[in-house]
């Protein structure tokens, strides 16, 4: 992946998450009253990663997802489209082998990972059908996908307070805790926009994904979408 490749990346999208790398992953840990930790380890079960296998971790940030991965003995890959993120990750897991890409054209062969999973990045995607075609490519038949990502609480007095969590009580928490409040405003936006638990299933199978299914985590805040190629 060249840098005139990562260049044709929404310039402001790629230079708010760069903004933001040096305290994303406290700002996450106080914005989501550090359910994110227990997402990540949703994530890990879900992929089941065995020793030796290629784990491609799509939206990776600064590796905080990654690491588990190569705890249980799998190659992880952790790919993000900023480079800010991944030089901070890199300066605390310099272990892990950090890659530049853009998620709609990876920079890596055919069937080259045995699973892919992507945490909360899939809506930053310029295109996530494409992204999602692009993560069916590299990964080997039979292999499997994980989808971690923000979707529609499932009972609806719950979802009116959420979404009035996000575009009131969301950005001035930011502005205590992040390094580039503003961003959270743009993550906010585009977590209300996303489609819901179905919808993105469908999406996922529009890719070539086969027999998408899901589970609602905290109540449906996060929806766990798992397939196979």
């Amino acid at each position: 992946m060249t840098r005139a490749d990562l260049d044709k990346q929404p310039t402001d999208v790629r230079r708010m998450f760069d903004a933001v790398a040096r305290r994303y992953d406290v700002t996450n840990d106080v914005l989501s009253l550090w359910q994110d930790r227990r997402w990540r380890r949703e994530v890990l079960a879900a992929v089941d990663p065995k020793p030796g296998e290629r784990v491609l971790d799509l939206a990776a940030g600064t590796g905080t997802s990654s690491q588990p991965f190569a705890e249980r003995g799998a190659t992880v890959v952790p790919c993000d489209f900023s480079l800010g993120m991944l030089r901070v990750g890199k300066e605390s897991l310099p272990h892990l082998p950090f890659t530049a890409g853009d998620g709609t054209r990876l920079p890596f062969a055919d069937d080259s990972f045995d699973a892919v999973t992507i945490s909360f990045g899939l809506r930053n995607i310029v295109d996530p059908v494409a992204g999602l075609r692009e993560m069916r490519r590299v990964t080997r038949p039979g292999g499997r996908l994980v989808v971690s990502e923000f979707s529609h609480p499932t009972w609806a007095p719950f979802r009116t307070v959420y979404v009035e969590y996000l575009m009131r009580a969301l950005p001035p928490v930011a502005r205590a805790v992040s390094s580039s409040p503003d961003a959270y405003v743009y993550l906010a936006e585009s977590i209300r926009a996303w489609p819901n638990q179905p919808g993105l299933a469908a999406l996922i199978a529009e890719a070539g994904w086969s027999a998408p299914q899901w589970r609602n985590l905290t109540g449906g805040i996060v929806a766990l979408h798992r397939a196979h190629a």
